[in-house]
């Protein structure tokens, strides 16, 4: 558990209160990363996280004269950006209610990831960004258990204020009281729905990703299977893909709310993309990584085009050396960062 008590190296409060700009800049600008960070795991969408930090910052600048330096800066940041997802949580600007998933057939599935349709990746090499230095204290909020999809997912099923107490105590190390005050609740009520949170997650979580502990990349062994469904996918090489995949994996696709379950539903999928008659053409994959999990960004050149282009990105849960889960995202969600294609 981190203490938030004033430290050294913190500027001094009279500084920030009467609006010196270069030190609430420079502070600003060293917790910027991991408060986006942050405002994900409340908001499940990159996009919205980004946007909702500038409002954090400002927020955070008109009400300058409130940090009386009782605890840090970046603890001050963080209890106004909660309250900044809080406040967009509550308001109309986007539906945040989960949709029922369904088949290929349209028949009603069960799928966390399929039904949260506003769920969005997050390149891992902007996630360094939020903890550069595995010694930091704050390192651990990255740690993959934290940022992979199947958890965000789950969590966007948790009611805000729920969700908010969960990422604080259990993420950020908050002290149940300074989580009470942050959220306006009393101790016993964070308290209780921290209990009701973390039964949700035991409920709907994968069952070996307790295994992971505090890994921040992909491992090994997962390395070596993401190209082995390269290597499948750019030979069209649907009897290799097979083999890499459990029998009861699943296929979605985010906003869409269609889960594809087991291995020959997504056969199924792939088959008209990859071969026969309704083959879309040259297709290329490049390995990338998001959320901490192995993923490869898909490329097709069609018939008579001279240029690739990107179609899709899909991330990868991987479980006893296969493919359990496919998140098959749109390629404008990754604008600027994704891997270019050499041909």
């Amino acid at each position: 558990m981190r203490s938030h008590t004033q430290s050294a190296d913190e500027p001094s409060v009279e500084a920030i209160r009467a609006g010196d700009e270069a030190v609430f800049a420079a502070l600003a600008q060293r917790h910027r990363h991991e408060l986006r960070v942050h405002v994900y795991r409340m908001l499940g969408s990159f996009t919205d996280a980004e946007d909702l930090v500038q409002e954090t910052l400002l927020r955070a600048w008109r009400k300058r004269e409130s940090f009386e330096g009782r605890s840090t800066f970046r603890a001050w940041l963080y209890r106004i950006a909660t309250n900044a997802a809080l406040d967009f949580l509550a308001g109309p600007a986007r539906s945040r209610e989960v949709v029922m998933a369904v088949d290929g057939a349209g028949a009603p599935a069960s799928s966390a990831l399929a039904e949260v349709t506003w769920l969005q990746p997050y390149p891992d090499e902007l996630l360094d960004l939020a903890a550069p230095d595995s010694g930091e204290p704050h390192a651990v909020a990255i740690a993959r258990e934290t940022v992979e999809l199947a958890f965000l997912a789950v969590i966007q099923h948790l009611p805000p204020r729920q969700r908010a107490v969960l990422v604080l105590r259990d993420i950020a190390g908050w002290p149940a009281q300074e989580t009470a005050e942050a959220l306006d609740l009393s101790v016993a009520s964070v308290k209780s729905a921290l209990q009701r949170a973390r039964a949700t997650l035991r409920e709907n979580l994968p069952e070996r990703r307790a295994d992971w502990g505090a890994a921040t990349s992909p491992s090994a062994d997962e390395r070596a299977l993401l190209q082995r469904y390269l290597a499948a996918s750019r030979g069209a090489d649907l009897s290799a893909l097979a083999a890499l995949l459990r029998e009861d994996a699943r296929q979605t696709m985010p906003p869409h709310h269609l889960v594809f379950e087991g291995r020959a539903a997504i056969l199924d999928l792939w088959r008209p993309v990859l071969e026969g008659s309704g083959a879309w053409g040259d297709w290329r994959s490049v390995p990338f990584a998001v959320n901490r999990q192995p993923a490869a960004v898909n490329y097709v050149r069609r018939p008579g085009e001279a240029d690739f282009t990107a179609v899709n990105v899909d991330v990868l849960r991987i479980e006893g050396g296969l493919v359990a889960e496919i998140t098959t995202f749109d390629p404008h969600l990754l604008p600027g960062i994704a891997p270019t294609l050499e041909v």
